[in-house]
Parts: C-alpha cells; structure tokens; sequence
C-alpha cells in the first residue's frame, strides 16, 4: 500500500495509503457517507457518479462483497473509497470477495489510513470540495489543480443510462419475508437516470412488469408503451443540468401515475417550475430521520444526493408531503390532481433501512386504479 493523499481544492491534504487500484488519479466532489455499512451499494450506486466517498464508521468491509448486491452493471460510478481502516478479512456467509480484492480488480481508487473524522468535520464546515487523491510525491499545486479541474455543473447522467430499452424480473433475494405481489402484472416504465437494482427489485415484488429506458426517451415514446405508471429514477450530478429531463417530466405530468425518486424528485419539481440549490454538504447515509406529514409518523431513510427542492417555489397544486427532520428539507411532495409524488429519499432501502417503502406502495396502489379504470 503506497503512501497517498487526498488533496482538496482549498489547499487541505490528508494523508493515506493506496488500498485499490494504484494506477490510476481519482479526481470529483468529495462527500462523506454516515451508513455503518453499506459500503458495496454505495460504491455501485450510479448517484455515487464522479464523487470520492469518505465512509464515517471506522472500518470498512468486514462483511466482504456479495456478488447480488451490486447497485448497477459495468464499471463502477463512485470515482473513489476513502476509509479509516480496510478490513482484510470478511466473515460473512454471503461474501465472495474481500473488499480490498473487489477495488483491485474493479480497477477502483482506495484510501486508507485516513484521519475521516478530520475530514468530515472539515467537509461540514466548509461544505463538499472537489478533491483529488494522488500519490505522496505529487506537488500540492499539481494536486490541487487537478482538484479544480472538476466539472460539477455537467450532465453526468448520461453516462450512468442504459443505451436502449430492457425489462427486469429479478425481486429481491428472500430471507424469509413474502413479496408483496399483485394478482396481474402492472406494466411500469423506469425512466434510468442511474437508477438502482433495488428499486427494480422492489416493483417486481409488488407485481409489476417493469421496463428500463434510456433517459433521453422522448415522453410521446414512454406513453407509446402504454404503461400504467412512469418512475423517474435516482441519479448522479446537478438537476438543472438536465433540460431533457424536465422537459420529460413535464409532458408525463398528468398523463398517468408519476413517482420521482431522488433526481426523480428534483426533476419533478422543476418540471412544476420550483427551484433547485445545492445543500452545504449533502445527504448521504443510511440513518436520516424523515417525518410524513399527513400522520405525524417518523421513521429513517436511506439518502444520497447533494441538492434539493425549494417547497415554497412549488404550485398551490403541490402539497409538502415529508419533511427531512435533521435540517427540515424538503424530503417528499404529492400532486393529488396529477397523481404524481416525489420523494427525496430511497424508499427501496439498500441496504436498508426498509421503514420508508409506504410511498412505493401508494404509487403502486395508484397504479392499479388506474389500470383497473382503464379497463372498465
């Protein structure tokens, strides 16, 4: 493990060693994730795309790699792993691989031996930098501007889209639990903004029949489908980038049972004409308390994206659905009327926790109705 460093666009270095792939310069916006684990859907999660991820919990990969929990197909998003330390040893009954074996050969930048606690104190007080991690000899200005050189105003999505439609039957693995299966299948378009396997799973589970296309689909060839309802995934980058992506979301809006989840969300709310800005240093983890308005209820949500939607620039005809309870963002809006709703956490869940899945059943539920009128 060669000496490296994690360098930051304002000048701060911290020191590591190489835990991955040696070769290669990791360069993006540094972020920091508070899930204990979790570690291999955050690295295949496409919404990781461009980001150096620094995991909070003092070690890392103690459960190995499974190789069904991976978040996406083909090279890996997340640009880079920074931990405090890397555990050599998995012991799990699931694991295939060692965490440090699965960086190697998915040719991934690791760093080790990292003050993270340094760090993400740091990135809480001066916000989520861009950053570059290098080997110990690389100058700082060198670092730096390498650092700099990062694009965070870019579409990203395009390269997390699958090129050309798919369907997906695979539900979750069991561990004792039933489906939630409906009797008929319910044709569902997943728009792939970077979407995760695990909400694919999750509709399986609830009886839909659900098709992936590209996200550049023009709506005309959605609707042609002839779908009982449209998910508008997750996925990496800033929404205001994506042009085509409201205009995708506002041409839907209304036609059919309309669910945005994370970019979804945000690209949903523009589509409404509402107003995107970039958090401080975002929502990462897997431990973020979210309250539903309607009940009062409180219960915790997997999260992971770094902008989010002003609830006052949203119509009189969107209503404040939930609310995240750490910093009262906007985490959830409805549009009765157009029977749309969007959701600024994961309710799929993975790895957990799986309390916020309520909204997936509603849009699924609506689904049905829908369905169920149409054949009336």
């Amino acid at each position: 493990m060669r000496p490296a460093k994690l360098v930051l666009e304002d000048g701060r270095a911290f020191a590591g060693r190489r835990c991955g792939d040696e070769r290669n310069v990791a360069t993006g916006e540094v972020v920091f994730n508070t899930a204990m684990s979790g570690y291999q859907e955050v690295l295949t999660d496409p919404s990781y795309s461009q980001q150096l991820v620094a995991m909070t919990a003092p070690m890392i990969g103690n459960i190995g790699m499974a190789a069904e929990d991976d978040e996406s197909e083909g090279a890996v998003p997340c640009s880079a792993l920074i931990v405090k330390e890397i555990s050599r040893v998995a012991s799990n009954w699931r694991s295939v691989q060692s965490l440090p074996d699965y960086l190697l050969a998915r040719r991934i930048v690791g760093l080790t031996e990292v003050d993270t606690r340094s760090l993400v104190q740091h990135l809480r007080s001066r916000g989520a930098l861009r950053g570059a991690i290098v080997d110990a000899q690389v100058t700082m200005e060198e670092a730096q501007a390498q650092a700099r050189s990062v694009d965070l105003g870019r579409d990203l999505v395009a390269a997390c889209s699958c090129q050309s439609p798919y369907t997906w039957e695979q539900g979750e693995p069991r561990m004792g639990d039933p489906p939630l299966g409906l009797a008929a299948k319910l044709p569902v378009v997943v728009v792939d903004y970077g979407v995760k396997r695990n909400i694919l799973r999750c509709l399986v589970d609830a009886g839909c029949a659900v098709t992936v296309v590209p996200a550049k689909m023009p709506a005309a060839d959605i609707l042609a489908r002839r779908p009982a309802g449209v998910l508008l995934s997750n996925g990496p980058g800033d929404p205001r980038a994506l042009h085509y992506g409201v205009a995708q979301a506002r041409a839907l809006l209304g036609k059919l049972p309309l669910l945005g989840i994370c970019l979804g969300h945000q690209l949903l709310a523009l589509a409404l004409g509402g107003q995107c800005s970039k958090l401080k240093f975002g929502h990462h983890g897997s431990n973020h308390p979210v309250q539903e308005q309607a009940t009062g209820r409180a219960f915790v949500t997997a999260q992971n994206h770094g902008y989010t939607v002003d609830p006052a620039s949203l119509p009189a005809m969107a209503r404040c659905t939930h609310v995240n309870l750490i910093d009262q963002t906007l985490a959830g809006f409805a549009v009765p009327d157009a029977q749309a709703w969007g959701l600024q956490f994961h309710p799929e869940g993975a790895p957990g926790p799986h309390e916020g899945r309520t909204p997936l059943h509603t849009f699924v539920a609506a689904m049905a109705a829908a369905q169920e009128a149409a054949h009336a």
